[in-house]
């Protein structure tokens, strides 16, 4: 791929730049920013796990103090009372077997599907229009849930799900570069303790093996672990 100018530029003031704390990597990335729009600020860690084991299969969500900055389209799976209520707590879309049809049809715009355990078994069989996109809903998400207004609520407000792929890595929105310092950090620090106590009992060796922060459109600065650690440890 074929970078341009502005983003070289910014990768030759940075590329030498590494175990930044993470007072250091947010102010860098704020200042490095160009792009015309608000660019989302991500978070990438490796974990010393391997996720063909079951139990080191590292997934949750987290809701970040200060939100992502993202408005976010939910779709709810329902029936009954249960529709009203996701409605009234602010689902984009809500119904059931109408939005199972359009699914089928290959209709997927929406960030985020949350359905009752009941919706469940009509969902299955679209597991390979959801999975790749990832918005099958599962338990372990929060995205399977009785309480959908209540789920609803806490997404739209900023919860995100994380989960860790193939290779042990996990990547996240932790806020817009528009965001302040201060609330960039409170918010990758609230992810990176989420992921520090999922760490399974049968991981062995190095947890966490590196961590980096980047701008959507900015090239990716290494964050020192240990500063990580000892930050979450005060």
């Amino acid at each position: 791929m074929r970078h341009g100018k502005k983003y070289r530029a910014a990768t030759d003031k940075l590329k030498d730049l590494k175990d930044l704390t993470l007072d250091e990597a947010v102010k860098l990335v704020k200042e490095s920013a160009y792009a015309k729009f608000d660019e989302t600020v991500e978070v990438a860690v490796r974990l010393g796990v391997d996720p063909k084991h079951a139990d080191q299969m590292i997934r949750g969500t987290v809701a970040l103090p200060n939100g992502t900055g993202k408005s976010i389209k939910v779709l709810v799976l329902a029936k009954d009372e249960r529709l009203e209520e996701a409605k009234a707590a602010g689902a984009d879309f809500a119904g059931n077997d109408e939005y199972i049809e359009k699914i089928k049809g290959g209709w997927t715009d929406v960030d985020m599907i949350i359905a009752t355990p009941d919706m469940m078994p009509k969902l299955g069989p679209l597991g390979k229009i959801l999975g790749p996109k990832g918005l099958m809903p599962n338990p372990k998400a929060g995205t399977v849930t009785q309480d959908v207004a209540k789920a609803v609520k806490e997404f739209k407000a900023g919860k995100i799900e994380y989960r860790v792929d193939k290779t042990g890595n996990i990547n996240v929105p932790v806020g817009k570069v528009s965001f302040s310092e201060d609330g960039l950090q409170q918010n990758v620090l609230v992810f990176m303790d989420a992921i520090m106590k999922a760490r399974p009992a049968s991981a062995k060796g190095t947890y966490l093996k590196n961590a980096s922060i980047c701008s959507s459109m900015g090239p990716g600065l290494q964050l020192s672990t240990t500063d990580l650690v000892a930050k979450l440890r005060k």
